[in-house]
């Protein structure tokens, strides 16, 4: 049977999601796939629905489970969870139908990239935040986040490693919100490029710092030039939320 996993981990520890041919490195998906393979020690296979990157976070990866089990969907989680790191874990499971693919049928993602904003580093936000000693202008960041949303094409938001057919994308949303010193920028949209939300982010706070003007942002966005963006945030603050089906 088809089972669609939600998988939440902490990605400190992993050379992102995808297993690695020839010597493994420890990635998310080579421990839950060393755990199923203890579980159920027979065939299997395992489809996750983003690639995150080393250092990446997720609330809300999901992977499809292709397994002949007669454990209930239902206790699936828990008894993964016994083979699986404290830093992965599995926190639902539902079926689903034969057909059913979890990168190709998502309609839509949602990204949550957090920044320290104080003048010295907090050792327990380390893991988990891009910091940031200057003092960001979040009004700015708020006025430049609304040229994202729409249709666009955001060859000048990726990685020059990204080796796709289009890059043209839909940013449904997006939100900066800020509570205390920690800025929150949160994207919505039908699908990323490699380190496009890293790449809004780093723009973001350069516009934060005034380097950029918010009103420069949709010249930018259709210049397509990588060199006019910001920088690439650091992966640490970056969490992929929620996939949508």
């Amino acid at each position: 049977m088809r089972i669609l996993l939600t998988v939440a981990y902490d990605g400190t520890n992993y050379f992102g999601w995808q297993r690695q041919k020839g010597d493994p490195v420890p990635t998310v998906e080579q421990k839950l796939y060393e755990a199923c393979n203890s579980l159920f020690r027979k065939d299997f296979e395992l489809i996750g629905a983003s690639r995150t990157d080393r250092g990446v976070h997720a609330l809300g990866q999901r992977v499809v489970l292709d397994v002949d089990t007669n454990i209930p969907v239902e206790r699936l989680p828990r008894a993964l969870n016994s083979f699986l790191p404290e830093d992965i874990v599995a926190s639902g499971a539902e079926l689903v139908s034969d057909t059913f693919h979890p990168r190709y049928d998502c309609v839509k993602k949602t990204y949550r990239y957090r920044i320290l904003n104080s003048e010295y580093k907090n050792p327990m936000e380390r893991k988990y935040t891009e910091f940031v000693h200057r003092p960001l202008d979040v009004e700015k960041m708020k006025e430049a986040s609304v040229y994202f949303k729409g249709t666009h094409d955001f060859k000048g938001f990726c990685s020059s490693q990204t080796e796709v057919k289009s890059t043209v994308r839909t940013i449904f949303d997006i939100a900066v919100e800020k509570n205390g010193n920690i800025v929150e920028i949160y994207v919505t949209g039908d699908g990323f490029l490699y380190n496009m939300v890293r790449i809004i982010a780093g723009t973001l706070i350069y516009v934060g710092l005034s380097k950029i003007k918010p009103e420069d942002m949709g010249d930018i966005i259709a210049s397509m030039d990588r060199a006019r963006a910001g920088k690439t945030a650091g992966p640490e603050g970056l969490t992929l939320m929620k996939i949508y089906y």
